[in-house]
């Protein structure tokens, strides 16, 4: 059959060569995987234009994905360190890239990594605006900002953010309830001080028609930002953040009208203790649609650590319900990330990725975890490495401290339980100390 995207295919009961490939990835049935599409509970971006993606679902019943962000910067330009991280986060298992440039020539490398990379790619459009037509903010037009919409579109992009929740009734709802951080998001600050000194209605959201087309007809999902996430911990589902919530939910159900794929994004900081009562909230007012958090960031008092602030709230997160996590690197809030920065927060988000699934109980989440059991049973150190998540750190911190015996390690050594208890199990001797 004829179709649009792939939510239209599943709501017409037809499964495109998209949704076999996920299907057989998640272990899923491809009846069961079609219905999900066909309530939004579960996406598959992949714009029509981007002929090398491998397809990957996000939503209710599949694996916790990851997104990385990365891209060039007015101190930062360098694209060749941006292709190298972006290399080395398809390598660990990155499933999206969102590439947040705003200086330089954009349009290049957003081309160069729809023409060439597998993993989904997302874009922020209102950076790009600003960076595209090189003029002062408030003389930016509302054709100008969807016109840029359209070209990211053009260019091939799977997923987009576009900040069209905070309008003007939800601008006037966070003057009324001061914040510490106000608003801590690019993209929404950029969209309330356009509307603050144009005086005009955020475009996105009023011409919200004109957005949805677009995406229909390159099969773009649309990421329904959250300019009003929390930037800190004291400011954590305060009414802003849930009056741009029931925003996004209304224009949830207009995108789905129109067979457009839908996730919303979310916190943020926030304490733990408000994550899963967030998560709930979230599948209510929108109705199922997947959730795309940032974090969520648990303290504030860990610059140089958020990768691990971070984990801790994704891992909370995914388990009650967020289905795609982003990154976050040692360098949030203080730098653009280096080549061992993207590392580190891709180990740390997936961490917390796979600790969800295991939690969530989906199919084969733990058989990761077992075979590595097996392997420290056996005292297999060979094995374990296949198995670690980083193999290279695992080997690098075995070979930096050589134990007597091999069969040990440099901490426990004669001491070892694993090998003790294995000797005695098997009927010999255990003496330790002679040894």
């Amino acid at each position: 059959m004829k179709f649009a995207t792939q939510m239209e295919a599943a709501r017409n009961n037809y499964v495109t060569e998209e949704m076999k490939v996920v299907a057989e990835k998640e272990q899923i049935s491809e009846q069961a995987l079609v219905k999900l599409m066909g309530e939004g509970k579960v996406i598959i971006p992949c714009n029509k234009r981007h002929k090398s993606i491998s397809p990957n679902g996000v939503g209710a019943a599949l694996k916790t994905k990851i997104n990385v962000n990365l891209g060039t910067s007015r101190d930062m330009e360098s694209l060749e360190m941006e292709l190298e991280k972006v290399n080395s986060a398809i390598d660990m298992g990155a499933e999206a890239i969102m590439d947040l440039s705003s200086f330089g020539d954009t349009r290049k490398f957003r081309r160069m990594l729809t023409k060439s990379c597998p993993a989904m790619i997302g874009t922020v459009p209102i950076y790009d605006a600003v960076v595209y037509y090189h003029k002062p903010l408030m003389q930016i037009t509302t054709e100008e900002w969807l016109d840029i919409v359209r070209m990211h579109a053009e260019d091939g992009v799977d997923f987009m953010t576009i900040h069209c929740g905070i309008n003007k009734e939800t601008a006037e709802k966070f003057k009324r309830n001061k914040r510490m951080m106000n608003i801590v998001s690019r993209g929404g600050s950029i969209i309330y001080a356009w509307m603050e000194m144009t005086g005009k209605e955020n475009p996105f959201y009023e011409h919200f028609d004109d957005v949805l087309k677009i995406c229909r007809e390159h099969d773009v999902t649309l990421s329904l930002g959250d300019a009003c996430r929390p930037g800190c911990l004291a400011d954590g589902t305060d009414a802003a953040q849930i009056e741009e919530l029931i925003t996004l939910g209304e224009l949830t159900k207009r995108a789905w009208a129109k067979d457009v794929q839908v996730m919303i994004e979310g916190p943020g900081h926030m304490p733990m203790n408000q994550i899963a009562a967030n998560m709930e909230i979230q599948k209510t007012l929108c109705y199922g649609a997947p959730f795309y958090v940032l974090g969520p960031i648990v303290t504030d008092i860990a610059p140089g650590y958020d990768h691990i602030t971070s984990a801790i709230g994704g891992a909370i997160a995914a388990q009650h319900g967020a289905a795609f996590l982003c990154y976050v690197t040692p360098a949030e809030h203080l730098r653009l990330p280096d080549v061992n920065d993207v590392k580190e927060g891709i180990i740390a988000v997936r961490i917390a990725a796979h600790a969800a699934d295991i939690a969530k109980g989906l199919p084969g989440a733990a058989d990761w975890d077992n075979e590595m059991s097996k392997a420290r049973h056996k005292l297999d150190w060979n094995r374990m490495f296949e198995l670690a998540i980083d193999p290279q750190k695992a080997k690098t911190y075995r070979e930096s401290s050589q134990p007597q015996k091999e069969d040990t390690c440099s901490m426990c050594g004669n001491f070892c339980a694993v090998k003790n208890m294995n000797r005695i199990l098997d009927g010999e001797i255990v003496s330790i100390f002679d040894e």
